[in-house]
Protein backbone atom coordinates (compact mmCIF):
# COMPACT_ATOMS: atom_id res chain seq x y z
CA UNK A 1 0.00 0.00 0.00
CA UNK A 2 2.56 2.44 -0.49
CA UNK A 3 0.85 5.72 -1.78
CA UNK A 4 -2.15 4.77 -0.48
CA UNK A 5 -3.34 7.04 2.05
CA UNK A 6 -4.00 4.82 5.36
CA UNK A 7 -7.55 5.86 6.04
CA UNK A 8 -9.20 7.26 3.03
CA UNK A 9 -7.59 4.47 0.25
CA UNK A 10 -6.98 7.41 -2.00
CA UNK A 11 -3.42 7.62 -2.87
CA UNK A 12 -1.33 10.88 -2.09
CA UNK A 13 -0.50 11.77 -5.56
CA UNK A 14 -4.24 11.80 -6.59
CA UNK A 15 -4.82 14.13 -3.60
CA UNK A 16 -1.55 16.55 -4.52
CA UNK A 17 -3.05 19.23 -7.14
CA UNK A 18 -6.06 20.07 -4.51
CA UNK A 19 -2.90 20.05 -1.80
CA UNK A 20 -0.87 22.37 -4.22
CA UNK A 21 -3.89 24.66 -4.87
CA UNK A 22 -4.54 25.12 -1.00
CA UNK A 23 -1.19 25.75 -0.56
CA UNK A 24 -1.18 28.96 -3.55
CA UNK A 25 -4.88 30.09 -1.86
CA UNK A 26 -3.21 30.36 1.28
CA UNK A 27 -0.08 31.81 -0.42
CA UNK A 28 -2.00 34.48 -1.61
CA UNK A 29 -4.00 35.00 1.56
CA UNK A 30 -0.72 35.53 3.43
CA UNK A 31 0.40 37.87 0.63
CA UNK A 32 -3.09 40.05 0.09
CA UNK A 33 -3.83 40.24 4.02
CA UNK A 34 -0.95 42.20 5.52
CA UNK A 35 -1.51 44.81 2.08
CA UNK A 36 -5.21 45.10 3.26
CA UNK A 37 -4.04 45.25 6.52
CA UNK A 38 -1.69 48.39 5.67
CA UNK A 39 -4.46 50.17 3.64
CA UNK A 40 -6.95 49.64 6.43
CA UNK A 41 -4.39 51.17 9.20
CA UNK A 42 -3.31 54.10 6.68
CA UNK A 43 -6.47 55.08 6.37
CA UNK A 44 -7.64 55.41 9.97
CA UNK A 45 -4.37 57.89 9.74
CA UNK A 46 -6.83 60.33 8.80
CA UNK A 47 -8.16 60.23 12.29
CA UNK A 48 -4.97 61.96 13.29
CA UNK A 49 -4.83 65.31 11.18
CA UNK A 50 -3.89 68.03 13.30
CA UNK A 51 -6.97 70.64 13.78
CA UNK A 52 -7.21 74.23 11.91
CA UNK A 53 -6.05 76.94 14.16
CA UNK A 54 -7.56 80.74 14.39
CA UNK A 55 -4.49 83.09 14.53
CA UNK A 56 -5.01 86.58 15.28
CA UNK A 57 -8.27 88.99 15.82
CA UNK A 58 -10.77 87.00 12.95
CA UNK A 59 -13.95 88.91 12.31
CA UNK A 60 -17.32 87.43 12.05
CA UNK A 61 -18.96 88.49 8.95
CA UNK A 62 -21.73 88.68 10.62
CA UNK A 63 -20.99 90.88 13.37
CA UNK A 64 -19.26 93.18 10.90
CA UNK A 65 -22.94 93.72 9.12
CA UNK A 66 -23.68 95.07 12.56
CA UNK A 67 -21.33 97.99 12.06
CA UNK A 68 -23.00 100.76 10.01
CA UNK A 69 -20.84 103.49 8.16
CA UNK A 70 -21.50 107.14 9.32
CA UNK A 71 -23.14 106.08 12.47
CA UNK A 72 -21.13 103.81 14.30
CA UNK A 73 -18.38 105.25 16.72
CA UNK A 74 -15.06 103.90 17.61
CA UNK A 75 -16.91 102.49 21.03
CA UNK A 76 -19.04 100.60 19.40
CA UNK A 77 -16.13 99.13 17.28
CA UNK A 78 -14.32 98.24 20.41
CA UNK A 79 -17.33 96.34 21.98
CA UNK A 80 -18.48 94.64 18.65
CA UNK A 81 -15.23 93.08 17.62
CA UNK A 82 -12.53 93.89 20.32
CA UNK A 83 -9.17 95.73 20.29
CA UNK A 84 -7.74 96.24 16.65
CA UNK A 85 -4.83 93.84 16.01
CA UNK A 86 -3.18 97.00 14.26
CA UNK A 87 -3.65 100.82 14.13
CA UNK A 88 -2.16 102.63 10.73
CA UNK A 89 1.34 103.60 11.57
CA UNK A 90 1.11 107.16 11.01
CA UNK A 91 -3.10 107.67 11.48
CA UNK A 92 -4.61 106.78 14.56
CA UNK A 93 -8.15 106.66 12.55
CA UNK A 94 -7.09 103.69 10.70
CA UNK A 95 -7.52 100.23 12.85
CA UNK A 96 -6.61 97.33 10.56
CA UNK A 97 -8.36 93.38 12.39
CA UNK A 98 -6.05 90.54 10.69
CA UNK A 99 -7.14 87.40 11.39
CA UNK A 100 -6.02 83.72 9.57
CA UNK A 101 -6.72 79.63 9.93
CA UNK A 102 -4.02 77.79 10.05
CA UNK A 103 -3.01 74.26 10.04
CA UNK A 104 0.06 72.61 11.31
CA UNK A 105 1.68 70.42 8.13
CA UNK A 106 5.70 68.59 8.53
CA UNK A 107 8.31 69.64 10.29
CA UNK A 108 6.26 72.44 12.46
CA UNK A 109 5.51 74.56 9.66
CA UNK A 110 2.10 76.40 8.91
CA UNK A 111 -0.07 76.28 6.09
CA UNK A 112 -2.52 79.01 5.29
CA UNK A 113 -5.87 78.02 5.41
CA UNK A 114 -7.69 81.33 4.89
CA UNK A 115 -6.28 84.63 5.53
CA UNK A 116 -8.64 88.09 5.97
CA UNK A 117 -7.74 91.80 7.03
CA UNK A 118 -10.66 94.14 7.99
CA UNK A 119 -9.57 97.96 7.60
CA UNK A 120 -11.79 100.49 9.27
CA UNK A 121 -11.35 104.20 8.69
CA UNK A 122 -12.61 106.72 11.31
CA UNK A 123 -13.21 110.42 10.84
CA UNK A 124 -11.56 113.15 13.08
CA UNK A 125 -14.62 112.75 15.39
CA UNK A 126 -14.16 108.95 15.78
CA UNK A 127 -17.36 108.31 12.95
CA UNK A 128 -16.63 105.01 10.77
CA UNK A 129 -16.86 105.94 7.49
CA UNK A 130 -15.29 102.98 5.69
CA UNK A 131 -15.36 99.22 6.14
CA UNK A 132 -12.63 97.09 3.46
CA UNK A 133 -12.45 93.88 3.75
CA UNK A 134 -8.95 92.28 2.01
CA UNK A 135 -8.36 88.47 1.64
CA UNK A 136 -5.73 86.32 0.81
CA UNK A 137 -6.46 86.64 -3.18
CA UNK A 138 -5.17 90.23 -2.48
CA UNK A 139 -1.80 89.87 -0.87
CA UNK A 140 1.10 91.13 -3.32
CA UNK A 141 4.71 88.63 -2.99
CA UNK A 142 7.05 89.74 -1.16
CA UNK A 143 11.00 89.38 -2.50
CA UNK A 144 13.39 88.40 0.00
CA UNK A 145 16.78 90.10 -0.32
CA UNK A 146 19.36 87.37 -0.24
CA UNK A 147 22.14 89.72 0.08
CA UNK A 148 24.61 89.45 3.13
CA UNK A 149 24.95 92.75 5.50
CA UNK A 150 28.87 93.50 5.57
CA UNK A 151 30.53 93.92 9.35
CA UNK A 152 33.27 95.64 10.09
CA UNK A 153 36.86 93.73 10.27
CA UNK A 154 38.99 91.56 8.57
CA UNK A 155 37.81 89.65 5.57
CA UNK A 156 40.18 86.59 7.25
CA UNK A 157 39.38 82.78 5.75
CA UNK A 158 38.59 80.46 8.21
CA UNK A 159 41.94 78.84 8.29
CA UNK A 160 43.10 82.20 8.95
CA UNK A 161 41.33 83.25 12.00
CA UNK A 162 42.08 79.53 13.17
CA UNK A 163 46.30 79.77 12.54
CA UNK A 164 46.66 83.84 13.01
CA UNK A 165 47.95 83.59 16.25
CA UNK A 166 50.13 80.98 16.19
CA UNK A 167 53.20 81.90 17.17
CA UNK A 168 51.79 85.31 18.92
CA UNK A 169 52.19 83.79 22.45
CA UNK A 170 54.79 83.03 24.51
CA UNK A 171 55.77 81.82 27.93
CA UNK A 172 56.81 84.97 29.32
CA UNK A 173 54.24 86.97 28.15
CA UNK A 174 52.19 88.01 24.84
CA UNK A 175 54.25 88.67 21.93
CA UNK A 176 57.32 88.11 23.23
CA UNK A 177 57.42 90.68 25.86
CA UNK A 178 60.02 90.39 28.54
CA UNK A 179 58.92 93.65 31.25
CA UNK A 180 57.35 92.87 34.41
CA UNK A 181 53.60 91.12 34.74
CA UNK A 182 50.79 93.71 34.28
CA UNK A 183 47.58 93.76 36.12
CA UNK A 184 46.82 92.10 39.62
CA UNK A 185 47.20 94.10 43.12
CA UNK A 186 49.86 97.14 43.83
CA UNK A 187 52.83 95.23 46.32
Amino acid sequence: MRGVHAYTGVSLMARLPRIQMRGLAFFRLYLVLPLLLGALALSGCSAFVPKSQVRGNKVDPDTLKELVSGTSTRKDVQSLLGSPTAKSSFDDNIWIYIGGVTRPVIASTEKVVNQEVVVLTFDPSGVLRNIQTLSQKDSLPVNVVTRATPSPGSNASFMQQLLGNVGRFTPTGVGGSQGPPSGGAPN
